[in-house]
């Protein structure tokens, strides 16, 4: 076997790997194989003799690869290519929507979008890969302690500032996921049991099908309107919305909707849909844990 071949062959061992790292970096399919594909230039490009742990060299080039892109990203003010609009996402392939929200998680995706570049890649590295802060240092050019500060910083803004205590944040969360379960399939006694007689639906004009009411109220009008657009909840996941559990609809990781949600005694007695650019910029979203 020759020397590139099996120099292929230690790389493809580790593409699995180096593929996960990436897209959790760039929320991008298609960007995290470019970072790989980048990479593997790189190393046949270097001095094998020199590189003394493949793995950790390989994993430190995807990663300088992904914050170049990331801070490319941010000074474009650009989406990744291969992230779609609305319509096209409700088209796109179910399956290969679902394997991509298992690996990471939906609302994670929505999170991680909103961090920095060099927070995101040390977040990523530390806190999901548990790479060492010395090595991380390296990737995003700071001291040790630097990169120690980047990661914390994520990792708050990815835990966020729940507003009620763990046991009343996991009744609320146990509320939406069967609101969310019952608009994914379109169950209509379902949705009345999980919704107030008197609930309230309100929403951003931009959430809306042209002439549609920004207010609805009273389970049966709610209930009748979630099915008839339920299409969007197979793209949506718990997530904490302002403090409370609420929901984020997100094709691909990508943010379009938020619902904040107000649970009283078991039931949905409220929910707002958010979908204003401003507004979704402001919102305070993170991850929900389980």
């Amino acid at each position: 076997m020759s020397e590139h071949a099996v120099l292929a062959d230690r790389f493809e061992a580790h593409r699995d790997r180096l593929r996960a790292v990436a897209y959790r970096m760039l929320g991008s399919p298609g960007e995290a194989d470019d970072a790989v594909q980048e990479a593997w230039l790189r190393l046949t490009r270097a001095d094998p003799a020199r590189i003394d742990s493949l793995e950790a060299w390989l994993r430190t080039v995807v990663s300088r690869v992904c914050l170049d892109m990331l801070r490319a990203r941010a000074a474009r003010r650009e989406d990744p290519l291969d992230r779609h609009s609305p319509v096209q996402a409700e088209d796109g392939d179910p399956e290969h929507e679902a394997e991509l929200i298992d690996s990471v998680g939906r609302a994670m995706l929505v999170v991680l979008d909103a961090l920095g570049p060099a927070e995101r890649v040390a977040f990523v590295l530390h806190d999901v890969f548990a790479v060492p802060f010395d090595q991380i240092a390296a990737v995003v050019d700071r001291s040790p302690d630097a990169a120690k500060k980047l990661a914390s910083r994520a990792r708050r803004r990815v835990r966020g500032a729940p507003a009620a205590p763990p046991a009343e944040l996991a009744a609320q969360r146990r509320v939406v996921e069967a609101f969310l379960a019952a608009a994914r399939g379109g169950d209509l006694d379902a949705l009345l049991a999980v919704l107030a007689p008197g609930v309230v639906r309100t929403a951003d004009a931009a959430a809306l099908a042209p002439g549609r009411p920004r207010t609805v109220t009273g389970a049966r009008d709610v209930a009748r309107e979630v099915r008839m657009f339920g299409r969007r909840a197979r793209y949506a996941a718990p997530a904490l919305v302002g403090g409370a559990a609420g929901a984020v609809v997100a094709p691909h990781g990508r943010l379009l909707l938020a619902l904040a949600v107000t649970v009283r005694d078991g039931r949905v007695a409220a929910y707002e849909m958010i979908a204003d650019p401003g507004r979704l910029r402001a919102l305070d979203i993170a991850v929900l844990d389980d």
